[in-house]
């Protein structure tokens, strides 16, 4: 793995793929699509099970080797299409956390057939000073397709932000880079995958809805420890009230975050320590994420079976589960590069060790 090349211009047409593809939960199979089109050729084994995740194993040469779980979620938040009128109107509720503040005015795909729409807002010469100072509810909202449009949707639809992925400078702006910047590593890490370990990686689904994917995944495989590689709110933005922004802890630019607690899961403290000081010996930037409130799919791993040391590394970002987000490539670079040089030097001694 040490000849791994990090994020070229494949990489980066990989990830404006997933970006701009549609996988709001439960209904995650345009990214699967991709996931299994990329390592059709590169595993032991991929299956995809009952729920929908995409589970890949790449054996080692050590038929007792560590078995060692990588996660990372397909899905996104959005929305989906609950009525349909005849003028081609259609109320949705959301699917996943999204502020509907959001919504009003924006541009969106619905369907299978990513049918463009928009989120219909009054204009401001028709609306009163009152109504300009309050928060639409979600009930008041409705997606404008247009008649004809509206036609090929069914009840059940899911539907997105229309965003389309670009890259300027070192930074990368889309959609649902929470989490396809995970799956974009986890592929790298799988067609590079290390012989010292039995490398079980799942690309999960519903994770915004409740790591309901993750939980299936980590029961089928039952591996030793899992790592859930994911993305997290970085809170770097100006201030003008002259308080330090504390809150999660994270910057764009500081390397990828490790979770020692969240609102779903204490992290296995021998994974830390072997995160850090693999980092440490690397030279590798890292960032310890604050303790507080979210969850990753390591809050579903950790309790199957009899127990699965787990931890999560995310990538930081900005603007979570909004029309757009913002993420940079060294950052990108550097957790994939920590996630390689730790498969490729963690054993079983870790078990061991004093939690």
């Amino acid at each position: 793995m040490s000849t791994l090349k990090l994020i070229g211009k494949q990489q980066l047409k990989l990830i404006e793929s997933l970006s701009n593809a549609v996988g709001v939960s439960g209904d995650e199979g345009e990214i699967r699509a991709i996931v299994m089109r990329e390592l059709k050729d590169c595993a032991d084994e991929i299956k995809i099970d009952p729920l929908g995740n995409v589970l890949v194993t790449h054996h080692s040469t050590d038929k007792h080797a560590l078995k060692v779980m990588l996660a990372a979620h397909m899905d996104e938040v959005g929305f989906m299409v609950v009525e349909i009128d005849e003028e081609g109107y259609c109320r949705f509720e959301t699917v996943g956390g999204i502020d509907i503040r959001y919504f009003p005015a924006k541009t969106v795909i619905v369907g299978k057939d990513h049918l463009p729409g928009v989120i219909g807002v009054k204009a401001v010469h028709l609306t009163q000073e009152s109504e300009r100072k309050t928060t639409m509810a979600l009930e008041s909202l409705r997606i404008d397709l247009g008649p004809d449009m509206a036609k090929k949707l069914k009840l059940g639809d899911r539907g997105t932000f229309a965003t389309k992925f670009r890259k300027v400078g070192a930074s990368l702006f889309g959609k649902a880079l929470d989490d396809r910047l995970g799956v974009a590593v986890l592929i790298e890490l799988v067609k590079n995958a290390p012989k010292n370990i039995e490398l079980q990686v799942a690309f999960t689904v519903q994770e915004e809805v409740g790591a309901r994917g993750a939980r299936v995944a980590a029961y089928r495989f039952n591996p030793d420890i899992a790592f859930a590689i994911d993305c997290t709110p970085a809170m770097d933005f100006p201030v003008w009230d002259e308080q330090e922004n504390t809150l999660y802890n994270t910057k764009l630019g500081h390397g990828p975050a490790f979770y020692v607690a969240d609102a779903g899961t204490l992290s296995d403290p021998r994974l830390i320590r072997f995160l850090k000081s693999t980092a440490e010996k690397e030279e590798i930037p890292y960032q310890i994420r604050q303790p507080g409130a979210g969850g990753t799919d390591a809050s579903a791993i950790h309790r199957q079976r009899s127990g699965i040391p787990s931890v999560s590394v995310s990538i930081p970002h900005r603007y979570t589960h909004s029309p757009i987000l913002v993420a940079r490539v060294e950052d990108l670079e550097n957790t994939l590069r920590l996630l390689c040089a730790t498969l490729s030097n963690i054993d079983r001694s870790i078990l061991s060790g004093t939690r």
